[in-house]
């Protein structure tokens, strides 16, 4: 009888320790649950923040691109300015070389007060300056 007393008495004491072992378990297990809630949430915000970086990227990506055509459409109106500013300079000599020649033509005829009503006079042509060989 004293043997079955102290084997029930050890049978108590090993289910009393495996009872505190499964609680410790269940606690273990617990805490690894919410350290494996906490870990998904982590992922869930780097995924969020991983998102949010490609959004940024592709929108800084699209400015870059506005911006280079910006720069080629600029170009192309500094050439076209340019060709026009030439274009202009050729004109203006065109158009003094002209004017040179309209004087010249004119420098012919002569006013004098008194024949003013009468109309113009013909004057003695002026020689032209002799044009040096380029």
């Amino acid at each position: 009888a004293q043997r079955s007393a102290d084997a029930a008495k050890e049978i108590k004491s090993l289910i009393h320790a495996s009872v505190e072992r499964v609680e410790q378990g269940t606690a273990l297990v617990d805490k690894a649950g919410a350290t494996m809630t906490d870990v998904v949430a982590s992922i869930r915000r780097v995924t969020d923040i991983v998102g949010e970086i490609s959004a940024a990227s592709s929108e800084q990506s699209a400015g870059v691109a506005q911006v280079g055509e910006a720069v080629m459409q600029m170009d192309q109106a500094t050439q076209q300015n340019a060709a026009l500013v030439e274009q202009s300079a050729a004109a203006a000599d065109s158009l003094k070389m002209q004017a040179q020649q309209l004087v010249e033509a004119v420098a012919v005829f002569r006013l004098s007060p008194a024949d003013a009503s009468e109309g113009p006079t013909l004057a003695r042509p002026r020689q032209r300056p002799a044009l040096a060989a380029a």
